[in-house]
């Protein structure tokens, strides 16, 4: 009688000429698959095993600041579980392959196509994409050193095998050892005492040139209000510069990069528009209307400049309350209006303010 459990050999078909040790390369990865996929049906995972083990590795503080990353995008902070938590739950489930390879690379066109997997060897699941790397950083720098592409092709592809990861192991699982590790990072700061780790959090910043006033900003609350959640928050973010994942000035964007009333009541838009002349206007009676030779054209009345600077300023205050930039006002105005700021006359930025104190505009990541 036939084992219902045994996996059959697979024959899969050769070219007729190969050398040996390409031959010897294939029979030992169809080897390898086949040993991985019997002993995964042999020896299957014990799934209360699996949450134990998650659980005990997510109570370690050596897991718990690294589980974690945390960069700016679009206005707002983007956070979530690292590459570093990814592996260690797949290694705690059991029966997960993963992997990044690079499939090939062209100096020439300085690129590297590379493939991020992910195979839950026991329920056949797989995950996999391929990407192209480009061998620059930022400001389109070129890298020529190997070890430099080595760690940008690294740094690129970890991102792909980290989703690869989640992607087959189950959300439950994940969400799980997400919440264990929040409450270890707050553990700690409770244990150590909540007033000495805020003290320690600013003076590791102050040493990166991030002053007190910039993490309150960033938190939205004084360092008075600081609880255990908010410290962790930093850590996480201190960690992630260390890294070089983030920026300085991307984390924390300077007082320059926010709109101010006076940078926009400066623009264009605040002067009022020209009286038409004559030749603007053929169809008017000029029979009587004085040359300019005769007489200098009226002043343009100046309440229209106070009514717009008003108005501009109520706008920058509404947004700036909000915790917008100087970007996001400039380009949620041009989609709003279908012009910007600094051409839209009076009538547009006040129906824009209307709108504004409506709610219809928010900032990314600003206050709801």
């Amino acid at each position: 009688m036939s084992n219902p459990n045994r996996i059959a050999t697979i024959n899969l078909p050769a070219p007729s000429r190969v050398g040996q040790a390409t031959a010897v390369e294939q029979s030992r990865a169809v080897a390898e698959v086949h040993a991985a996929m019997v002993m995964a049906q042999q020896v299957p995972r014990n799934i209360d095993q699996a949450i134990a083990e998650m659980e005990r590795s997510c109570r370690q503080m050596g897991l718990a600041e690294r589980a974690f990353y945390a960069f700016p995008r679009g206005g707002q902070t983007v956070s979530g579980p690292s590459i570093h938590m990814a592996r260690e739950l797949a290694r705690c489930w059991g029966n997960i392959q993963h992997g990044l390879h690079e499939m090939r690379r062209d100096d020439e066109a300085h690129q590297s196509e590379m493939q991020a997997f992910a195979w839950d060897v026991e329920k056949n699941t797989r995950v996999a994409s391929t990407f192209i790397v480009p061998h620059k950083r930022a400001a389109n720098q070129v890298l020529t050193d190997m070890r430099d592409i080595y760690e940008n092709n690294t740094n690129n592809g970890s991102r792909r095998v980290r989703e690869a990861i989640f992607a087959v192991l189950p959300p439950w699982f994940v969400e799980r050892a997400k919440d264990l590790c929040n409450q270890t990072l707050e553990a700690a700061v409770e244990k150590q005492g909540l007033p000495q780790r805020i003290q320690e959090a600013v003076k590791a910043y102050a040493g990166g040139g991030i002053t007190q006033q910039q993490l309150e900003e960033k938190l939205g609350k004084p360092v008075a209000e600081w609880d255990a959640a908010d410290v962790t928050q930093l850590d996480v973010l201190f960690r992630s510069l260390r890294r070089r994942e983030v920026t300085k000035e991307e984390a924390f964007p300077s007082a320059s990069q926010k709109v101010t009333p006076d940078e926009i009541a400066a623009s264009p838009s605040a002067q009022p528009p020209a009286p038409p002349t004559p030749a603007d206007n053929p169809a008017a009676d000029t029979t009587d209307s004085p040359t300019p030779q005769q007489e200098d054209p009226p002043a343009a009345p100046q309440s229209a400049d106070v009514d717009t600077e008003q108005i501009l300023a109520l706008i920058v205050g509404e947004w700036e309350a909000r915790g917008g930039t100087k970007q996001q006002l400039t380009g949620v105005f041009r989609k709003a209006m279908g012009v910007g700021h600094r051409e839209a006359a009076a009538n547009k930025l006040q129906a824009f303010l209307a709108q504004l104190r409506e709610g219809k505009h928010q900032p990314a990541g600003g206050a709801k």
